[in-house]
């Protein structure tokens, strides 16, 4: 599925700073360094969970921080909320935005999108049957992957707690979000297939980018930098 074009008018408005939109939780922790190594470090509590505000100042001239939910980084991005972000590719892949510009894999983050089954199912449902029941927060994702295998993914949409879908009979597998797999387990489940690898990635409005290409090409040049030297010092 392909998002419609936002036609956002993210113009330089006289002089208002530039929005960098960052996901809350375990990415923002993991984006402290290379920030840092870019010369830009929001308000102290803007990386502190306990904070109620969202929007944070920074050491970089014109340049302001929000902090919304992950899913939602590139959401902000494409409709000129923020003229850049920080989001997963699991959301670029599911929402698909033409008017998001993805110019560098952060390599944070990392992750992937799987398919899992209860691991007291001896056969594969995912490879036995025409039709199928799927639980996910990413229909989009799901659907594509299914059709490509001529099965029909019949969408029970969730936004959390996905394990629990094939034990109470709300779907047969999930697709997930998975990270260590410790939660699969813990729920009787077990991975059978990974759809895709998962990082971090930059992501610049592509509306801004050409109303104001310095300031944000400025600030693209800076992440490259900070990637090449963290790469150095390994």
């Amino acid at each position: 599925m392909t998002a419609p074009q936002t036609g956002t008018d993210t113009s330089d408005r006289s002089g208002s700073p530039l929005i960098l939109a960052l996901p809350k939780g375990r990415i923002l922790k993991a984006l402290a360094p290379v920030l840092k190594r870019t010369g830009i470090e929001p308000d102290a509590d803007c990386l502190e969970e306990s904070s109620r505000r969202l929007r944070f100042g920074t050491s970089y001239p014109n340049l302001d921080v929000v902090r919304v939910r992950s899913f939602d980084v590139a959401t902000f991005v494409a409709y000129g909320g923020a003229h850049i972000g920080v989001c997963g590719a699991d959301v670029l892949m599911e929402f698909d935005y033409p008017d998001i510009y993805a110019p560098l894999d952060l390599g944070i983050g990392g992750c992937r999108i799987s398919v899992a089954r209860p691991k007291t199912v001896t056969e594969d449902p995912a490879t036995s049957q025409s039709r199928l029941r799927v639980a996910t927060k990413y229909p989009t994702i799901a659907r594509r992957h299914f059709a490509s295998r001529a099965i029909n993914a019949e969408i029970v949409h969730l936004n959390g707690a996905m394990e629990l879908a094939p034990t109470l009979d709300l779907a047969s597998v999930i697709v997930d979000l998975v990270d260590t797999g410790s939660t699969l387990r813990a729920n009787g489940l077990m991975e059978t297939e990974t759809i895709a690898n998962v990082t971090s990635r930059l992501i610049v409005n592509r509306v801004a980018l050409k109303t104001r290409p310095e300031e944000i090409g400025l600030l693209i040049e800076r992440f490259r930098a900070a990637l090449s030297e963290e790469a150095a010092a390994k």
